[in-house]
C-alpha cells in the first residue's frame, strides 16, 4: 500500500501546529480526478467545502472542472465574488435574505449560479425571490438515494409536481437531478462503495429517463462523492460528478482501500510539548484536528488520525495513533522512551474537510518551500 508521504526536511522555524499541504500531492490528485472524470465522459464540478481556498478553486478550474459545488450561503459567496464563474449551491435554503445575497452577487459578477429544492415551500421561496430581483438560475431537484438526509426519493410523485413548476417558471431554469451518496462513507471497504456508486447511478438514470419519457428535458444528472467516484466503474447515463475530499484524500479512503497512504495530501504539522508513561502530548488537539473520525458521522476509524515521527532515528514509517484529544492537546500512544519534548510529528487526520474550516492558514510545501495559503471561506456556515 505504500508509505505516508513524509515532511522530513521541512524548516524547523516552521511554528506549530499548522495545517499542511503537499504541493506535489495535492496536483496529482487535482490531474486524476480531472483525467478520470475526462475517460468517464462526465463534467468535473467540485466541492469546495474541503478546501475552502480560492487558490485550490483555481487549479481545480485550470485543470478543467467546469465549475464548483458549495455547501452553504455565505461559502459559496466567497467564490462567487472571487470571479468564479459558476457555482452550485447544494444546500436547501430557506431565507430571502440569503437567496437575495446570493442572486445579487451572481449577477454581479455573471456568475452561472444553481440552487437545489426537494419540497414546494422551498421552491416557492426561490421562485418569488428569483422574481423580485428578476433573476433566472438553475435549479436541480435534490434525489435521496440512501443517505436518508435532504431530497426526494426516486419514487416519490412530488419530483414530478416540482419539474412542473420549475419547466414553465420565467425565472427558473431547469438543469436535472442532483444527488449524494453520502452513505458510501460509512461501508467496510471499496466494493461495497463501488455497489453504492452504482445504486445511485441506476436510481439516478432510471428516474431521468421516467422524466424525459413524460416529457421533460433533462439536461444534468449530477451525482458525487470521493468514495463513490473513486470505487464507480460505470458512468453511463450521468453527466457530472461533485467529489470534494479527492484533493486531499484523508483516512476515509484509505480505509476503504481506494488509495494507498502516499495520496494524502494534507497532514498537520505538530510538536511534542510533554511526554509521560503512556502518551506523548502534541500541541494539536480538538480544535486543531477536530473530533471527527469520518464524514457524515462514521466511527469507524480508531483514534484521531495516524503520527508520523519526523525525528531521523525512528526510521522510515514510525507510525503512531493520536488516542484522545482534549481542545488544545493531542494524545499520542507511545513509549516514553521513544519521544522527547521538542520532536516534530506529521499527523495525518481522519477527516480532512473539518480541519480546514478550523484553520485559517495552509501551509504548501513544495518539497523546498513553504508557501501561506488562505482559508478563504473558513467560518462560513450560514
Amino acid at each position: 500500500m505504500g508509505c505516508y508521504p513524509s515532511a522530513r526536511g521541512i524548516p524547523d522555524d516552521l511554528e506549530t501546529p499548522v495545517v499542511l499541504v503537499d504541493h506535489r500531492i495535492l496536483q496529482a490528485n487535482i490531474d486524476h480526478m480531472q483525467d478520470l472524470a475526462g475517460r468517464a465522459g462526465v463534467n468535473l464540478r467540485p466541492h469546495v467545502k474541503t478546501h475552502k481556498s480560492i487558490v485550490m478553486a483555481r487549479k481545480q478550474m485550470a485543470a478543467g472542472a467546469s465549475g464548483l459545488t458549495a455547501s452553504k450561503a455565505d461559502e459559496a459567496l466567497v467564490f462567487i465574488e472571487a470571479g468564479l464563474p459558476s457555482i452550485t449551491l447544494a444546500y436547501p435554503q430557506w431565507a430571502a435574505s440569503k437567496i437575495d445575497r446570493l442572486l445579487g452577487a451572481a449577477r454581479h459578477h455573471d456568475c452561472d449560479l444553481r440552487f437545489i429544492v426537494d419540497n414546494m415551500e422551498g421552491l416557492r421561496l426561490l421562485e418569488a425571490r428569483a422574481t423580485a430581483l428578476d433573476c433566472r438560475p438553475g435549479v436541480f431537484i435534490k434525489i435521496d438515494v440512501g443517505l436518508r438526509r435532504c431530497g426526494c426519493r426516486p419514487d416519490d410523485p412530488r419530483i414530478f409536481s416540482l419539474a412542473d413548476r420549475i419547466v414553465p417558471a420565467r425565472h427558473l431554469d431547469f438543469r436535472g437531478l442532483l444527488s449524494h451518496a453520502g452513505h458510501a462513507y460509512g461501508v467496510e471497504d471499496g466494493k461495497a462503495a463501488g455497489r453504492i456508486a452504482e445504486e445511485e447511478r441506476q436510481q439516478m438514470t432510471a428516474l431521468a429517463d421516467h422524466l424525459r419519457r413524460t416529457g421533460f428535458t433533462v439536461p444534468e444528472v449530477s451525482v458525487g462523492s470521493t468514495p463513490t467516484v473513486l470505487a464507480a466503474r460505470r458512468f453511463e447515463g450521468l453527466t457530472e460528478i461533485r467529489p470534494g475530499n479527492y484533493v486531499f484524500m484523508d483516512q476515509t479512503p484509505l480505509r476503504l482501500g481506494l488509495i494507498p497512504p502516499s495520496r494524502i495530501a494534507l497532514s498537520v504539522l505538530t510538536t511534542v510539548v510533554s511526554v509521560n508513561d503512556r502518551y506523548a502530548i502534541v500541541d494539536a488537539g480538538a480544535k486543531t484536528l477536530s473530533s471527527d473520525r469520518g464524514a457524515h458521522g462514521t466511527d469507524g476509524i480508531a483514534g484521531y488520525g495516524q503520527a508520523l515521527v519526523l525525528k531521523a532515528s525512528a526510521g522510515k514509517e514510525a507510525l503512531l495513533t493520536v488516542a484522545k484529544l482534549s481542545e488544545e492537546h493531542g494524545f499520542v500512544v507511545c513509549d516514553d522512551r521513544f519521544l522527547a519534548p521538542g520532536d516534530r510529528l506529521q499527523i495525518f487526520p481522519n477527516h480532512a474537510c473539518p480541519v480546514v474550516n478550523l484553520a485559517r492558514q495552509l501551509h504548501v510545501w513544495n518539497g523546498s518551500t513553504v508557501e501561506v495559503w488562505a482559508v478563504d471561506a473558513a467560518g462560513c456556515v450560514r
